[in-house]
């Protein structure tokens, strides 16, 4: 017997201690547990693909930290930057037997300054500057000209006008920030597309004022048969890696400018671009499967932007279309691939569906990373 107060207590039995001995070693080994899980969470850049995490410092190069309540809870790591087929592979082919990630219309950006007295009312299409989009890979970028307060500007349009509540900001901006691209990567090719609304000559000179004419793309060198595209690599030691197509007719002639729909064909854009198994060309283009146009551009966007669904519309159903209008296109692969919000996804979204065109259109493989280097014909790693 044991006196606490002056009060007999019995000690405890020999079973009690014992029990009492496994549920505290039971609670110890679960906090421990516990830490260790804890301390084993990856951190500090060691991240994968779709691994759970709180900052994009946790994530692996090439990824970023991004929520995506549509496809997946939390946060994961999901791509943010896309494979280049040169320096993985080869440039040593024509121009057409590459795929480019395309931004639909690239200016319009989240957060874009304001170049005008009034508040923008108008809807945005990407996050990032044109820099950080041509340094996370997006090779061509679609923009909307137009002429305003006495230049050349960039601007979704009202009634076919452009206004101050729907203008984004002066063309040279944007172009001068192309051409910082072009000179700091001698060895990358960027595409224009262009939305024109611009009278005679001011194209001309808003890309001569931005420092772009050393790099055009000659027109006299397009072909316009269905014939294959110079090679990249000719492309890159002749310095002539900016490629721009304008949607007016008569700059081909007057200003020397290709007319888009002479070299390039182009699924419809908006919701009716987005229908399961359907792949009709927009109005301006000829039938996909016109093979005189040695281009295929592959929209896949809404009419109305919604930020928040882009990351499950950039997925799979992205990648299905890209099948669909490769059977309309006459079994050919797009060599452009134009989204909205290019970096919201699932995990790879339009990065890896850039990755699939590639590896469809240079060795015949589901994944670029499945090429075997110096082969074109189907030998695929696993």
């Amino acid at each position: 017997m044991i006196k606490r107060l002056g009060v007999a207590v019995a000690p405890p039995s020999p079973s009690i201690s014992i029990k009492m001995s496994v549920f505290q070693n039971l609670v110890l080994i679960t906090a421990i547990s516990g830490f260790l899980g804890i301390a084993s969470a990856c951190s500090k850049g060691q991240c994968k693909l779709l691994d759970e995490c709180s900052s994009d410092g946790d994530c692996e190069a090439g990824l970023y930290c991004f929520a995506c309540p549509q496809g997946f809870s939390g946060s994961r790591c999901v791509r943010s930057t896309v494979t280049n087929p040169f320096k993985l592979l080869n440039n040593s082919l024509p121009f057409n037997k590459y795929a480019f990630l395309t931004t639909h219309n690239a200016y319009a950006i989240d957060g874009y300054p304001l170049h005008t007295p009034v508040p923008r009312v108008t809807f945005n299409n990407q996050e990032d500057m044109i820099a950080a989009q041509l340094n996370n890979g997006v090779r061509a970028l679609m923009l909307d000209t137009y002429d305003f307060h006495g230049g050349v500007w960039m601007c979704h349009s009202f009634g076919g006008k452009c206004y101050d509540f729907t203008a984004f900001g002066p063309a040279i901006d944007y172009l001068k920030a192309v051409e910082a691209f072009l000179s700091a990567n001698p060895e990358e090719i960027v595409t224009i597309i262009l939305e024109d609304y611009v009278g005679p000559n001011g194209l001309t000179k808003v890309f001569t004022d931005a420092g772009l004419m050393k790099y055009w793309f000659p027109l006299s060198k397009m072909p316009k048969n269905g014939g294959d595209w110079p090679l990249v690599s000719d492309m890159v030691a002749n310095n002539q890696r900016l490629l721009v197509f304008t949607s007016i007719k008569s700059k081909e002639a007057s200003e020397v400018i290709a007319y888009q729909w002479n070299y390039m064909v182009e699924n419809q854009y908006g919701d009716g671009g987005m229908k399961a198994g359907s792949c009709p060309n927009r109005a301006e283009s000829s039938s996909l499967a016109d093979k005189t146009k040695s281009l295929v551009l592959v929209n896949y966007f809404r009419s109305d932007p919604i930020k928040l669904e882009t990351c499950v519309d950039n997925s799979g159903n992205l990648i299905n279309m890209l099948q669909t209008c490769h059977a309309a296109a006459g079994n050919r692969w797009a060599n452009f691939v134009a989204v909205d919000y290019y970096k919201r996804s699932e995990g790879g979204g339009s990065f890896q569906a850039v990755d699939t065109l590639n590896g469809k259109l240079l060795c015949g493989c589901n994944d670029v990373h499945a090429c075997v280097p110096g082969s074109t014909a189907g030998a695929c790693t696993t």
